[in-house]
This record gives structure tokens, sequence and C-alpha cells, in this order.
């Protein structure tokens, strides 16, 4: 049996860790051959950096590759030292030596391939093999140096296993496991026995820093048995469970491209409730009233407020339609009605045209800011008009006319290199059908606090205009996170035009402001509103397609904290909400604690070094 075991910053952040952690791998090498994959010792990757600053503050990425990469080394040279001082035969090993290789992106780097047979060759000599994680090189002919961003330790350790075809990939880190939120905030966080790789990749794209998202896309491309452990304890840790994996080459082994599927749905349809009130309980009382009706809403979405009243706009499966519009006719009175507003008075509205949802997704296209409006301009030269927009980290979403889906289907595959195999592009509709319905309805909360809201009004309502919008915003290397764009249309000035909102990194609005402000006149849109005092608040769970009230209860326990929702955005997995920010670890402990997450023991977690 191979494993491969990697061990974080904090496992090997001091002598005597190194000697627990060679402990660890001698009990594991008496019965099975091992591969070892370290990160930098500590904080070292932080002291290196700060070095590089004291030199210059934008530093040539090749040098910092250089420096960086020495902090992994060093780990990975005491722990094979202190294998041979227990009598373990052992070898380190950079990841140029291993054959790590990667695109030739200094600093941000994607493993294209791993030649394994010299790794191989050692542990056929009965040594342990440690290696450097977090770096590779871009080709056997310049053997420049490159290392791999974020978590890339994580990524080095799942790659070599999905190359080596081990048995058991384990990451070793300070906690006990994978807990249903962060137990810095919530100490009585659960610990997960299980949890699939589609949870795991939204909580780790929401900053569940336990597992980096490319690890999890590569365990669920290739099958790699995952689990997440604590180096202080022979617990045994979360499993992150794996779809079987469908046969495909070793090449290309962390893909290059940012997206790896298509999916579409052709069997919605869409209700709005336009001009309800704007304050907290609204989407309690609406999706409470659905939920009793056991429709299952997929999409919700919640504008950006005008004046003191809001749009939300929802989508059931075409067949409940018609219930669905009475069920928020008969719940519109219960709403209330705005304090003052010039706008008229509330409404439901729907139409039962058919509707189609077209999705990309894929864990490559965190960290790359042009992969959102790509989509868009690819809609856009296909002549396709967007009537709703909603992403999260990993999946953007549009909904478009039924009879435009082939279409946009097709031309997204074209765009992104995907193939038209029905195993890569998938029917929603279908899928929902496989999922097991065992599985619990919410899995996992997150909180982020260091977003910012950006919300345009009056862009023109024409094929494009997503796409010029989010292309300025990339082309300045600007990374958006969720965005929504309204059901609702204004006429302006005899043009029809929606809003937009998108949130931004805290540190990238400003600049993502300045651009768009500069951009009005090419947009012709009205103004550009800013809001940097706001958290996320997630809750992910595969079986909540299963559970047509999880919407529900989310917003029913930010209700009863008298938290306002300031926007709303799903998926088929994951309901986000943005709340003030002086509200979120609240907004954070009431929904956790509503879906009854919490256990009895209390996790205390040592500061954490930076993921590697």
């Amino acid at each position: 049996m191979l494993i491969v075991q990697k061990y974080g910053g904090s496992s090997v952040g001091s002598v005597e860790r190194i000697q627990s952690v060679a402990q660890r791998v001698l009990k594991t090498a008496q019965d099975h051959q091992v591969v070892v994959v370290v990160s930098a010792m500590g904080k070292t990757t932080d002291q290196l950096v700060g070095l590089a600053q004291q030199i210059s503050p934008t530093p040539n990425r090749r040098e910092m590759d250089m420096l960086l990469s020495t902090g992994e080394q060093v780990s990975m040279a005491l722990l094979s030292m202190a294998l041979q001082e227990v009598g373990q035969p052992a070898i380190s090993l950079t990841g140029a030596q291993v054959g790590i290789i990667t695109e030739a992106e200094h600093t941000r780097a994607r493993i294209l391939s791993i030649e394994t047979q010299r790794i191989e060759r050692h542990l056929n000599q009965g040594q342990v093999v440690v290696i450097a994680g977090f770096q590779g090189v871009s080709s056997q002919d310049d053997l420049e140096i490159t290392t791999l961003g974020r978590g890339g330790s994580d990524t080095s350790a799942v790659a070599l296993a999905a190359a080596l075809k081990a048995d058991l990939c384990e990451i070793y880190t300070d906690v006990p496991g994978i807990l249903t939120t962060d137990p810095r905030l919530v100490p009585n966080a659960q610990l997960m026995a299980e949890i699939t790789c589609d949870e795991m990749l939204e909580l780790a794209s929401l900053g569940a820093k336990v597992l980096h998202p490319r690890a999890v896309e590569i365990a669920r491309n290739y099958g790699v048995s995952l689990v997440v452990r604590s180096s202080w304890t022979d617990d045994p840790g979360t499993k992150v469970i794996a779809p079987k994996p469908q046969p495909q080459p070793l090449e290309g082994l962390e893909l290059a491209r940012p997206v790896d599927g298509v999916e579409f749905d052709t069997n919605q349809a869409a209700v709005s409730l336009l001009r309800i009130p704007d304050h907290p309980g609204i989407a309690a009382k609406l999706f409470g009233g659905i939920a009793v009706q056991n429709l299952d809403v997929d999409l919700i979405i919640q504008s950006i407020h005008e004046g003191n009243s809001n749009d939300i706009t929802f989508t059931v499966e075409r067949e409940y339609f018609t219930q669905a519009i009475a069920v928020a006719d008969a719940l519109l009175p219960a709403l209330g009605k705005p304090n003052s507003s010039d706008l008229g008075d509330a409404e439901v509205t729907g139409d039962d045209t058919p509707i189609a949802k077209v999705s990309i997704m894929g864990a490559g296209m965190i960290g790359r800011p042009k992969v959102a409006s790509q989509m868009f301009n690819t809609l856009a030269k296909a002549g396709i008009n967007l009537q709703m927009i909603s992403t999260s980290e990993v999946k953007v979403s549009c909904v478009i006319a039924t009879e435009d889906c082939e279409r946009a289907v097709v031309a997204l595959c074209e765009s992104f290199e995907v193939s038209l195999d029905p195993k890569q592009t998938i029917d929603l509709e279908a899928k929902k059908t496989q999922l097991d319905e065992s599985l619990p309805p919410v899995r996992g909360v997150a909180l982020d606090v260091k977003q910012a809201r950006l919300a345009i009004r009056h862009i023109p309502d024409r094929p494009g205009m997503a796409a010029k919008l989010f292309s300025l915003l990339a082309d300045h290397n600007i990374s958006v996170d969720m965005i929504i764009q309204s059901q609702r249309c204004h006429q302006v000035n005899g043009i029809l035009t929606r809003d937009i909102a998108f949130t931004v990194a805290e540190g990238d609005a400003d600049e993502a402001q300045q651009i768009l402000e500069q951009a009005t006149s090419e947009l012709g849109c009205g103004e550009i509103i800013v809001n940097k005092s706001i958290a996320k608040v997630s809750v992910v769970g595969s079986g909540m397609i299963h559970y047509p009230g999880v919407a529900a209860k989310m917003f029913e326990a930010l209700a009863h904290k008298n938290i306002n929702i300031l926007m709303i955005a799903t998926s088929e997995i994951k309901i986000s909400c943005l709340v003030d920010e002086d509200q979120g670890i609240e907004a954070l402990k009431a929904v956790h604690e509503v879906f009854e997450l919490s256990g009895e023991k209390t996790f205390i977690v040592p500061e954490r070094a930076p993921v590697a």
C-alpha cells in the first residue's frame, strides 16, 4: 500500500515537531510505502517575503520563486535527517528532482505532469521519499524553478498521489479534520466524519483554509482517496469523498485551463417579487411560505435595494411555475409595503416562457479574473442576452432563453476547450436524480469579511454589456466573486436597463470603482455605489437539493437576530448572503446554530502558519 502524507507549516514548525513527524512517518513506513510532502517551517514563507520587500517593494517574480522555494527545502532536508536518525532510510528531493513539471508562470504555476520513475525507484529500495511541496520546474530544458502559489503544498501532495496512483493521501494539519465552521469563531464547531469533494470545493473556495480548492479539484478528477487529520493525535480525521473517476490522462494533471465542465438545465421558470420592503425578515417570510408548499427553489437572486424596497427573483422547475406564482401572490400582502416608494406598489411577476440555466465550473477559475468575462464575451458573440447572472467561487451561471441553450453550450465548450462529451457537459436535471438523498442539507458554514460590494445602476440590457463590464476589471487583474444581475428592467431615456452588483476583495474596491467611473460613458450606465462594510455568510451542502426549506431556515435565522440581507446568490449546493460587516460573526453563529451543526466538544486551534 502506498500512502502520500503532507505536513503543513505548523506541523514542521520546530525541530521538536519535525522529530514528532518523523515518528509518525516511521510508524506508517513499517507496513507501507510512504511519500511525504512538506511545507516550509512555521512562518518561514512570511519571513522570506519580508526580506524580499526590504530589498524591493515589487520584487521580480522569478527571483521570488528562487527565494520562496528554499523554505520547503529546509523542511525536507531536516525531516529526512530525522528519519535517518531513527533508523528509517529516507531521501529528500526538490520538486525539480522528482520531475514536477509546471506551466512557465512564476509564483502561481499549475502542475502539468509528474515524472514518477525516480520516486518509484527510491520507494522500491525501501526509502521514504520526502519531497518539497509548493514547487516544480517549468520544463526539463530551462529548469526554471516555479512555485504553485497559495495552497501549493496541498496541491503537490494530491497531484503526487494521483500520479503515483497512491492508495491514500493524508493531509496533516493543526485541526483534527474538517470542521463545520471556523473554530476560532465558533469553538463548538463539529468535526465532520466525511464530506464530498463538491462540498469541500465550495467551502475551500469560501476560505476554509484546511484544504486548497486546487487540491480538492485534483482529488475529484482523479478519484484520490483523501483524508484530513491532526498532526497531534491519532484520530481518524475527515474523509473527502471523491466520485468514481473517469479514465483520463495524467498529462495536464492540474488542468491548465480554468474550466473543466459546462452544465445546463432547460427545466426552469422564474418568479419575481418587485418593490418589496428592504428590512430584516422579508426573505424569511417569503421562502418560509414557499417551503411550506414543498416547492423546490433553485436559483435565488436578491438584487441591490432601491430606496427602501428590493426585488427577489427565484427559479423553480417549470411544472411548478403556476403554483409558485400563486404562492408568491398569496404571500405578498404578508410581506408589507415599503414605508415610502416612488417606484410603485409591490407586485409578483412571472413569465412561463421557457428559460435555461447554463453554467461553467472549475477550481481553475479562482484567481483568474478573465474567466467570467470570457463566458460573457462568448455568449455575447453568439448573440445571446443574459436575463440573470448568479455566481459562486467555482461556478458562473447565466439564465438565458431556452431556445439559445444548445447554441450557448456549444459556444462555451469551444471557448473553454471543454469536450462535448456528456461526461463533461452535464444536464443538471439528470444530475439531481443521481444525488444521494441521505446527504445532510447543510454540511458547513463559512464567513468572509474581506470583501466589498460594487453596484452599478442602469446598464443597457443588450448582449455584450456584462462582457464589456467584467473585461474592464479583468484587464486590470481584478477578480470578481459574487455577481448578481437583477431580473427587473428599468426604462431610462427609452432604453431598457438592468442593475448589476458584484463583490471584489476589499483591497481592490477603490481601483475597481475608479476603472468603472472612467468607463461610465462607454458603458452607458448610471451611478456606481461602493460598500466596503459587508460580510458574506454561506451555507454549503450537496443534500440541500432534496430539502426545499434550507433557504427559508437560513433566512429565518438571520431575521431572528434582526440581520438584514443585502444580497442573495445561490448555486445548487450553496446559499450566500451579504450582510453588514459588524453583524457577520453574529450571522455565522446564528446560521451554524439553526442547522444544529455544533457539537459538545470545544476545539482550541493554535495559531496557523501561512498556507504554502
